[in-house]
């Protein structure tokens, strides 16, 4: 079964950067991506970020430009660098992993434990 334990997050001015990592261990046959999902307060968790298992990126358009998902395989760490923040990115940010667990297996999700990002002055 697959654990994911992130690290990062913080209080940081607007204008500032901060970069969440996410670890991964466990038994995975196969990953088919990695997702970074945030929850303001009072709202539904959005889908932030996205990287499949080709390398290939997708983000939310409120952080087009400004937020970068990226994987180091040798670590088995998923990463979000932020930059430029804003007040409206404060929320708790979760990476998720989708999975299979053997070849014939259906697809799982793993979640983090969230990690709180504030962008205040």
């Amino acid at each position: 079964q697959a654990q994911l334990v992130q690290s990062g997050g913080g209080l940081v001015q607007p204008g500032g950067s901060l970069r969440l990592s996410c670890v991964v261990s466990g038994s995975i046959f196969s990953i088919y991506s990695m997702e970074w999902y945030r929850q303001a307060p009072g709202k539904q968790r959005d889908l932030v970020a996205t990287v499949t298992s080709d390398g290939i990126t997708n983000y939310a358009d409120s952080v087009k430009g400004r937020f970068t998902i990226s994987r180091d395989n040798a670590q088995n760490t998923l990463y979000l660098q932020v930059n430029s923040l804003k007040p409206e990115d404060t929320g708790v940010y979760y990476c998720t992993l989708r999975h299979r667990r053997a070849p014939s297996s259906t697809l799982y999700t793993a979640w983090g434990q969230g990690t709180q990002v504030t962008v205040s002055s």
